[in-house]
């Protein structure tokens, strides 16, 4: 099974986490762990899933991920974070993971859309449903994403945030996560546009069923103010999965403020 690339923050030798990055996104996303990963001895490590083969496809792809968990961390109990639609990639892998996994953390989680009405409230719709009924003509769309990324990621950035909400609007506003978003885009798209491709095909289709088989002590954080995942998915999230044991809904938050926000009192949450 071919290796994946990943980064590492937190403590060099502590209790492992794995984080899983959005959908555009990158292991860059996970560096806002790092102190506080130090804080709680928590080893923060996020797979570059953009450098895993497209041939690799539905529960070979998942089981990909969770074989290189599995050599990582050895035996150690581990936890998961997953970010929008990379907690969708982190709830498929913890099925693959046969209860290995100690707990899931979701932030600004983006729910199956076969589950509801989701989509009408999403600010990804018109991509959401270009990926559902035309896949060819999405992987274009992709290809042009990725140019853009190349060339000029800062536009590609003004663009993916035109609708952005809540406290997203103050983020967007600070330079260094500007700076960070457009390092982020560049990653997600460095060797091609398929691996951001495969994530947003599959996240289309229906998955709803996949719930009921994760039997893993989830916890689920998320903006009030969320445009990107409404804040319908937390709740049917938290209805669906079988050992949700907290939603916490944050006032005047949006997706990315979720996450920032939500950090360090997710690295707590996880220390033992």
């Amino acid at each position: 099974m071919p290796s994946i690339e990943f980064s590492q923050f937190g403590a060099a030798d502590g209790r492992p986490v794995i984080y899983f990055h959005g959908t555009p996104g990158s292991p860059d996303e996970c560096e806002i762990f790092d102190i506080y990963g130090k804080q709680h001895q928590l080893t923060i490590i996020c797979y570059d899933r953009s450098t895993i083969a497209p041939s690799l496809q539905g529960d070979a792809y998942y089981q990909c991920i969770a074989d290189e968990i599995a050599k990582k961390v050895g035996d150690k109990p581990v936890d998961f974070i997953g970010f929008s639609i990379g907690a969708f990639v982190a709830l498929q892998v913890c099925r693959a993971m046969n209860g290995k996994v100690r707990s899931l953390h979701l932030v600004s989680a983006a729910a199956p859309l076969d589950a509801g009405n989701f989509i009408d409230a999403a600010a990804g719709k018109a991509v959401f449903r270009l990926a559902q009924n035309h896949p060819s003509t999405f992987l274009l769309l992709a290809r042009v994403q990725g140019w853009l990324a190349s060339r000029f990621p800062g536009l590609l950035l003004r663009m993916l945030f035109a609708s952005v909400a809540g406290e997203d609007r103050a983020l967007l506003a600070d330079q260094g996560f500007r700076i960070t978003m457009m390092k982020t885009l560049k990653t997600c798209f460095k060797r091609d546009s398929l691996g951001y491709a495969r994530d947003v095909i599959a996240y289309v289709q229906p998955w709803k069923a996949t719930l009921a088989d994760i039997n893993v002590d989830t916890q689920i954080w998320h903006g009030a103010e969320d445009n990107w995942s409404p804040l319908a998915m937390a709740d049917f999230l938290a209805s669906a999965l079988p050992s949700c044991s907290k939603i916490t809904v944050l006032d005047g938050l949006s997706h990315y403020s979720c996450l920032y926000r939500t950090a360090p009192a997710i690295c707590k949450a996880i220390t033992p």
